[in-house]
């Protein structure tokens, strides 16, 4: 196997696990390749950006999310996360007992891999009115694909996206056409539940039998706003056959039977590393729970051009041994999990990062604002005194997912631009947006992403003023 072959492969690891920190091989940059005895890697060259790390302004807000990740590779069927009471129930540990009023988002994200006869399975998620009278529920923006609808492939750095033509991977395309305000015409906008009432948000598959390769995934999204107390459940399932041995979907009755007698689905996760612990093998684990923070709401101060001498940079997504220097913890913390999954919401998966960024310019001249998005080798603190980047960067992708920015341009106009990013870690990146401001002026961008499921963080997002 050549090192280019083995790249790839470490590239496809990395995607399927879907892990804050992607499988690696120490493979020695100074071996020569098979298929050119002549030819040597060179060692790569660090790059280190010394300039001032601030911590990113604003917090998250206390929406609640269904956050469902674990198991990712789904081997056993059963349940994945439930919210419902365990009274009634045959495990009951398996069930938090947690309730959705108003604003809450439902994310799930789950593989499968080679299962047994090649069966479909399926992704179910339950949703229920305990109480005594009618609630509506409101579907404000929603989508869910498949691996194979949205395949981890390479792309560009950067490309303009204003259809949402361009994506890599199932999670990275559901938020971005969450991002654009889209509903699939899978959820219904509005769902009624009478009193004790349970119906299905989702009942999709996740086909393995005609690919190339007998693996498959499926991310689902939802933003939902409900008039009362609702519970609900993510549930795996293989495929029932009827009388023709023909694979047929899940009822809502086996679900229901399911949740109710069922156990967990498998094989669990790797168990998390208790918060506290200093020595060892840190692993964050995959959430299976109730997240708080559906979005990072984040207004700077107003940011005169003036005073901006070097680069300044905010780190985003940071987490615990990745703060960057600052000291800041971004993740979202559970309100409820289970016992073997993440203690906290490691990466935002889903998080909407909305940035608000008030430019002044008191000078008597234009002066050039550039905004980037970059992803510097992850550090607590920075061991080299700055961000560290490296030529060529390492050869896999650590952020793939789409961006919105919005200004006014020259003649006032509002400007609405999509770009889809896909960077590797530690690679230097063009300028998401280069922007002229006018002497005696004060301008304003909004950035704006949802943080896309298999990216790794943290990223920063730096500014210069020329």
């Amino acid at each position: 196997m050549t090192i280019q072959s083995i790249n790839k492969l470490l590239i496809f690891t990395s995607v399927l696990l879907g892990s804050l920190v992607p499988a690696t091989l120490p493979i020695n940059p100074t071996l020569k390749a098979q298929n050119s005895p002549t030819s040597v890697i060179k060692t790569p060259e660090e790059i280190v950006q010394k300039h001032p790390i601030k911590s990113l302004p604003g917090s998250l807000d206390n929406i609640p999310v269904f956050n469902s990740d674990s198991p990712e590779w789904v081997k056993v069927e059963g349940i994945l996360l439930s919210t419902f009471p365990p009274a009634g129930k045959k495990h009951s540990q398996a069930h938090l007992n947690y309730a959705f009023q108003g604003r809450f988002d439902v994310f799930a994200h789950h593989f499968s891999h080679t299962p047994k006869d090649i069966k479909t399975l399926y992704i179910g998620i339950i949703i229920h009115n305990p109480g005594k009278k009618k609630v509506t529920i409101n579907t404000l923006q929603g989508a869910s694909y498949l691996m194979q609808d949205a395949p981890f492939i390479k792309q560009p750095n950067r490309v303009e996206d204003p259809e949402g033509k361009t994506y890599s991977g199932p999670g990275a395309r559901a938020v971005a056409d969450v991002l654009r305000g889209k509903r699939q015409s899978d959820f219904p906008s509005k769902i009624i539940l009478n009193p004790g009432e349970s119906k299905l948000l989702l009942n999709h598959p996740i086909p393995v039998k005609d690919l190339p390769k007998p693996i498959n995934g499926r991310s689902t999204f939802l933003r939902l706003k409900s008039s009362g107390k609702v519970y609900v459940a993510s549930l795996a399932m293989y495929a029932k056959q009827d009388r023709d041995n023909q694979e047929i979907p899940p009822t809502l009755s086996d679900w229901k039977k399911l949740l109710e007698t069922g156990n967990f689905a498998g094989h669990r996760d790797k168990i998390p590393t208790p918060p506290g612990q200093t020595s060892g093998q840190f692993i964050y684990g995959r959430v299976a729970g109730v997240s708080q923070g559906a979005s990072w709401i984040g207004k700077f101060p107003e940011i005169d051009l003036n005073t901006i001498q070097t680069p300044i940079s905010y780190p985003i997504s940071t987490l615990v041994a990745g703060t960057l220097g600052t000291g800041q913890i971004q993740t979202a913390k559970m309100l409820a999990r289970y016992p073997d999954t993440a203690y906290a919401a490691h990466g935002n998966y889903c998080v909407e990062y909305k940035l608000t960024l008030p430019f002044y310019n008191p000078t008597d001249r234009a002066k050039t604002v550039t905004l980037n998005l970059q992803t510097p080798v992850k550090e607590d603190k920075l061991s080299l005194g700055g961000l560290r980047f490296r030529q060529p960067p390492f050869d896999f992708p650590f952020f793939r997912g789409t961006v919105k920015l919005s200004y006014r341009d020259k003649q006032k106009k509002p400007v609405i631009k999509y770009l889809h990013l896909w960077q590797r870690k530690g690679e230097i990146v063009e300028p998401l947006l280069s922007y002229e401001i006018p002497p005696q002026s004060r301008q304003q961008v909004e950035l704006d992403f949802i943080y896309p499921p298999d990216s790794t963080p943290p990223q920063v997002l730096t500014i210069q003023s020329k």
